[in-house]
């Protein structure tokens, strides 16, 4: 089997999520996902702690990208417009490979309660991330909670119409930020 190979992390989360669509969660084991991305079960284990953890894999390069592109973003911009900075940054580094996993991930989380739970503490993840970057621009706390809630909803779904739109028309940044459009909308309706 080969060993370190370039994009051997890519290999395996595709080679997961298509087990994981092909047999189920609970019934795929991690030598059988390192057999299919063709490395070694301690290759697999160099990269990820366990099976679950292939749902987050990049979740620490998302998160430190979403606050950068916050705190980045210009000094006048509103909380809102700073997460949707951020979400362009995020948005940077998702690629064909990540929109083609899209739905599968999807199915996979839908089909898992173990990776159901996964997925709602990566979210978890990223709001942290985003309110920290909020609060160091200064946004009170409740307020930068808020948005960046906000930019996590805004970021799920717009990888969702991102991923399984009939063509890519442009990339992920532009679905994520016309969800956070949308969501910032959908608020004045709360009353």
């Amino acid at each position: 089997m080969a060993r370190w190979q370039p994009e051997t992390t890519q290999r395996l989360v595709v080679a997961a999520c298509d087990l994981f669509t092909e047999q189920g969660y609970d019934a795929t084991t991690v030598a059988q996902i390192a057999e299919r991305a063709g490395v070694t079960k301690s290759t697999f284990f160099r990269h990820f702690s366990d099976k679950r953890e292939l749902l987050v894999a990049g979740q620490e390069t998302l998160s430190r990208l979403l606050a950068e592109g916050i705190a980045e973003a210009p000094a006048g911009a509103t909380p809102l417009e700073a997460v949707g900075a951020g979400l362009e940054r995020a948005s940077s580094i998702m690629g064909p490979v990540n929109r083609e996993l899209g739905p599968r991930l999807k199915a996979a989380v839908a089909a898992s309660a173990e990776l159901q739970e996964r997925d709602a503490l990566k979210s978890v993840g990223l709001a942290a991330a985003m309110t920290t970057a909020l609060v160091e621009r200064g946004v009170p706390d409740p307020t930068a909670q808020l948005a960046a809630e906000l930019g996590v909803l805004a970021f799920k779904r717009g990888y969702s119409q991102w991923s399984e739109a009939e063509r890519d028309d442009g990339g992920l940044a532009p679905h994520a930020l016309a969800a956070l459009r949308e969501l910032h909308a959908a608020t004045a309706s709360l009353g």
